[in-house]
């Protein structure tokens, strides 16, 4: 990443959101823009908590969970609390994402059993018969 600025317009074309996304982020304290009279400026660090709110809203991570922790970030530092609670927290997460996967994967198979049985009820029926016009 360079040290540009971009504009809000910018951003919204690179990372794929809407200006609405990020004045919500700002106002969540996620994201600190500079303010040049009515224009909002994302510099290298806005850029990059951005891609960690994006990441982690795929990942299924809430907004506080995400906001807390960028919080931990101290530039410069080893950031070591900052990982260990991202680890914590995505660990829970996968594990939450396989739990329904696993649940996902038996109402898949259930439901292929009950159509598989409709399907040889319905094939065993004489043919309907066509309608008298």
């Amino acid at each position: 990443m360079t040290d540009e600025l971009l504009t809000i317009r910018q951003m919204c074309d690179r990372y794929g959101v809407t200006p609405r996304a990020l004045r919500f982020y700002e106002s969540r304290e996620m994201l600190f823009p500079e303010r040049r009279g009515q224009h909002r400026l994302y510099d290298r660090r806005d850029r990059g908590r951005l891609v960690l709110i994006l990441r982690g809203k795929r990942f299924g991570f809430s907004l506080e969970e995400i906001r807390q922790l960028l919080d931990l970030y101290v530039p410069g530092a080893q950031n070591r609390d900052q990982i260990a609670r991202t680890l914590a927290t995505a660990r829970g997460h996968l594990d939450h994402m396989r739990r329904q996967h696993d649940e996902l994967a038996l109402a898949i198979t259930d439901l292929q059993s009950h159509i598989d049985e409709a399907q040889a009820r319905l094939d065993a029926l004489p043919p309907a018969a066509t309608p008298i016009r």
